[in-house]
Formats: C-alpha cells, structure tokens, sequence
C-alpha cells in the first residue's frame, strides 16, 4: 500500500511524524510525504523534520506567505503533478489548513481515496478559513478519522452517514505523539531559573488582523504579566502586527517561535496557557493544564463541558476573570478524552482493510 502523505503548517509535522514512524516500521506500506511550503519559516518548519525525526519530504513545493486564493491554487497545482507521477493508494490529510484542502480537491479530480485526519471538528464559524477547509476535506474524503465522539456527532448531524464513506472514532493522534515525545522534551535556551510562568500564543487571524481585539488581548496580558511572568513564543506575523501597531507590551516575554520538544517542556512546566490555537487546548489538557481560550467559539467542545478549557474571546474582562482558575475541575485531566494512545495502528489497519 502507497500512501501520500501532505503536510504543510507546523501542527502537520507533529501529526505526521507519530504516523510516520509507526509506518517506517511496516513491510507492506510505503509513504510518500508532500510538503508544500505552507509554513516555510525555518523555525516553523525545517526544525521539526530535523528534532522530530521526520522522514525529509520526498517534494517541497516551497509555497508559502501568500493569500490564501494564491497559494491554495499553486498547491493545487503542484500536487497534480506528484499524484499522477507516484499513484498512490491513499492521499492522507491532517487538520484544516489550506494544504489540506488542495489535496483533497486534487485527489477527488484525480479519483484517489481520500483519508482524512481530525475529520469532523466544527467550530460554526464561517469566518474561519479553517472551518470552511475542514467541511469541504470531510465532504471528499473515503474514510474519516474522527479524535472524538463529538467529531462523530458533528458528522452525523451533516448527514454524513448518508454517504459511501466510512466514520471512525481513532483517538487523537496528537495525544499519542505527546506520550512518545514527553521523554525526549528539551528545555529552551532561554529558561534560565525555576520561577513559574504562565505560556500564551497568539496567532489565530480572527485576533491578529483586528487591531482592537490585539490590542485588547495583549494589554490585558501585559498587566497580568506584572505580577505573573508570561512567556509567549511569538508567531510571525503576529510580530509583525504588533510592530505596525506599535503596542507596548513592555512585561510580556516574547521569544522566537520554539521547536516541538522545547513546547512541549514548556507545556510540561508551566502553570497553565493562554491560546487562540486549536492544537494547543489539547496539548495542554495532555499535560493537565487548564487552558484560557482567546476565541469565541472551540473545535474541542468536550474540553469545557469538563471545565478544564474557558472561552473568553478578546474581552478583557473575560480574559481577567478566567486567570483567577476559580473555574477549573482539576478531576476532568484522569478522563481519557482522546483515546488511548493508539491512533496510528487503527489508522493504518483501517487503510490495509478498506
């Protein structure tokens, strides 16, 4: 069995590389990774290959830093070509980044089964670029490899179960990624003493591209970090609106986007997070932290039902209050939410059977 395998942003690598070496130890399937350049920063992207012991990609369409229409046009294009040339049996996608959509519309062109990763997330936000690639994924995809019960309700409410396509409870794979990758966690140059910190990202464009919601978000932590030290690995292009805005932000600490292993030593270490990312509400509950959402809506719904995630958007009020934790169920981190552990093999073996 062939298998192409696209990856583009940087959860992908993560993703990718607990599959990938679940498969490096089979016979009978061969993998063919396509990244197309999404994220091609090299702190975003070549670190993870190298620290994560990913296979190098047999392609690199180097596409990365463009619109959105632009990019998802030229992966489009790039990708038609690698699929006729290898002919694989499965084209495998993860998550909802434009990466994933192209390979799905190309796949379906080119009449190769689609399976997708982390199928069934829903966030009802339109607004979301990401919402929009996830549906249309699920939509042309053969089988769906849901990480949770509420992924699967998401589809059945769709109607999904109306169509050929098998629906599958796997687990999430990034939990089984985590497990391995726990042992092998390495502590950022720039920690330097013991004192506790609090760990924020902040990059999801809903936040970026609105000057007031950035603005809000990033004051209300700065007088936070007054008192409590904030350490925030900083995504480009929030670097960049911060700049053009010129937000004093003078008690936050800011780093340089940091490597999987040094994230996940900081997940290990820290008090609790604050995020607009979707992966990170997870790891954090992998690591038995509460995690401070700065959206208005989450894919990972279970996660507040058991009051471990809080939604506060960019209200800072919202965003104070959640700090004091008086809402955290510390209980809910002994629940297995995302499976066992095992997400690759029930993969693989759904694959090989289908």
């Amino acid at each position: 069995m062939k298998i192409l395998t696209i990856v583009g942003a940087r959860p992908q690598f993560i993703k990718a590389g607990t599959l990938s070496r679940y498969i490096s130890n089979l016979l009978d399937v061969t993998e063919v990774i396509v990244h197309t350049g999404q994220h091609y920063d090299s702190n975003m992207s070549d670190v993870f290959f190298d620290e994560l012991k990913i296979p190098k990609p047999h392609y690199n369409l180097n596409i990365g830093g463009l619109s959105h229409g632009v990019m998802t046009g030229r992966m489009i294009e790039g990708l038609e070509g690698i699929i006729v040339k290898e002919k694989p049996d499965w084209l495998l996608v993860y998550g909802d980044t434009n990466s994933t959509l192209a390979g799905a519309i190309v796949a379906s062109k080119l009449k190769v089964k689609i399976a997708h990763v982390e199928a069934g997330l829903r966030s009802f936000n339109f607004e979301m670029p990401e919402e929009i690639n996830r549906i249309i994924t699920d939509r042309l995809s053969k089988i769906l490899f849901c990480p949770t019960e509420n992924a699967i309700d998401n589809l059945l409410k769709e109607g999904f179960q109306n169509f050929d396509i098998s629906i599958l409870n796997v687990g999430d794979i990034m939990y089984e990624g985590a497990l391995f990758y726990h042992q092998h966690m390495i502590k950022p140059t720039f920690i330097t003493d013991g004192s506790n910190f609090v760990l924020a990202t902040l990059h999801r464009e809903e936040n970026t591209d609105n000057p007031e919601r950035l603005k809000t978000i990033l004051c209300t932590l700065n007088e936070f970090s007054e008192s409590k030290r904030v350490i925030i690995p900083l995504h480009p292009r929030t670097k960049k609106k911060i700049e053009e805005l010129n937000l004093i932000t003078n008690t936050i600490e800011f780093v340089d986007p940091v490597s999987y292993l040094n994230m996940i030593w900081l997940l290990n270490h820290c008090e609790f997070v604050v995020t607009d990312s979707g992966g990170l509400q997870k790891e954090a509950y992998f690591f038995k932290k509460a995690c401070i959402t700065l959206r208005e809506e989450t894919e990972w719904l279970e996660l507040v039902e058991h009051n471990v995630n809080i939604l506060v958007g960019s209200n800072s009020e919202k965003i104070k209050q959640a700090l004091q934790m008086d809402w955290l169920n510390p209980k809910s981190f002994d629940i297995k939410l995302y499976g066992e552990g095992k997400t690759s093999s029930l993969i693989i073996n759904s694959l090989q059977n289908s």
